[in-house]
């Protein structure tokens, strides 16, 4: 482990003295319209490892098909894969409730079709871990929308599998006692958890470090991402570069520590307009002592 100074006002921790080798960044982040675009960008934030979401190159192969090739001349390594569902809408905490991953029933054949595609994408790519939203888990089991969504990721899960793939669920959209209910119940050793920070505090669902202490047994990688807790609730909290919000990295690290995790951190950065300055921050963080 190496010691790092937090410069940006929070507390000294530890951070894992590997981690500039586990760094990726969120290709979905950079926003690129080309895989040349996606490698530019990635250069430019001096991380040669990418999550790259799935989507463009099932729906824009003309362009996207030629991913992987371009990755690779420019010595990029696809570490793992994300894909969205139709329909989201992220206006209010209250639409992407209603809109939110696999849980709608007027979606769910077009990403079902959707997702056979991305996954024998994610195959032919070598992939071995997808991550995505499920939606928004019930609390109560007996609610019929909470066998449904079983019943539904199961069916994921199982298509993945078979292709020697995991599927991690990104975090926030539930409190962490929720999720690990249902990932108890689902009992699919293959799928766990990606776990994102800043979500936890954008949709008011807990403590971060807390649902991380929480959700460990069930961890297969990690987002770099930072927010502030909104003042009205009911509203979404805003995010904020890595470093600068109310994540507590100190305990977030010291959590890892203990439950010996040796997993990715991708860098996500999904506000502002300078978002390559933000994630090199985000990186400069994680990896220049203080």
């Amino acid at each position: 482990m190496q010691r790092a100074a937090d410069t940006l006002g929070q507390n000294e921790f530890m951070i894992p003295q590997d981690i500039s080798q586990r760094l990726a960044v969120c290709s979905w982040s950079l926003r690129p319209a080309t895989p040349e675009e996606l490698a530019d960008r990635i250069e430019s934030v001096g991380i040669p490892r990418v999550q790259l979401e799935i989507d463009p190159l099932r729906d824009k192969p003309e362009i996207w098909s030629r991913c992987a090739d371009v990755l690779a001349a420019r010595g990029i390594s696809i570490t793992s894969g994300m894909f969205g569902t139709l329909g989201e809408d992220y206006s209010t905490l209250e639409t992407i409730r209603e809109t939110g991953g696999i849980v709608p029933d007027a979606t769910w054949d077009e990403n079902w079709k959707n997702i056979q595609a991305n996954a024998a994408i994610a195959a032919g790519l070598g992939m071995k871990l997808v991550t995505f939203h499920a939606g928004f888990l019930p609390h109560d089991t007996a609610d019929p929308v909470y066998t449904k969504l079983r019943e539904r990721i199961a069916l994921i899960a199982e298509l993945f599998a078979d292709k020697g793939i995991e599927l991690g669920f990104e975090t926030g959209q539930e409190d962490a006692p929720t999720l690990a209910t249902f990932l108890t119940d689902l009992a699919m050793p293959a799928v766990g958890v990606n776990f994102d920070p800043a979500n936890m505090i954008l949709y008011a669902k807990g403590d971060p470090v807390a649902a991380l202490r929480t959700l460990r047994p069930w961890l297969k990688q990690c987002h770099i991402k930072d927010a502030v807790r909104t003042k009205t609730p009911g509203t979404w909290g805003t995010e904020v570069p890595a470093g600068t919000g109310d994540v507590d990295w100190g305990g977030f690290f010291a959590v890892l520590a203990e439950t010996g995790y040796t997993g990715d951190f991708c860098i996500e950065r999904e506000a502002g307009d300078q978002r390559e300055t933000d994630i090199r921050t985000a990186r400069d963080f994680l990896t220049q002592p203080g």
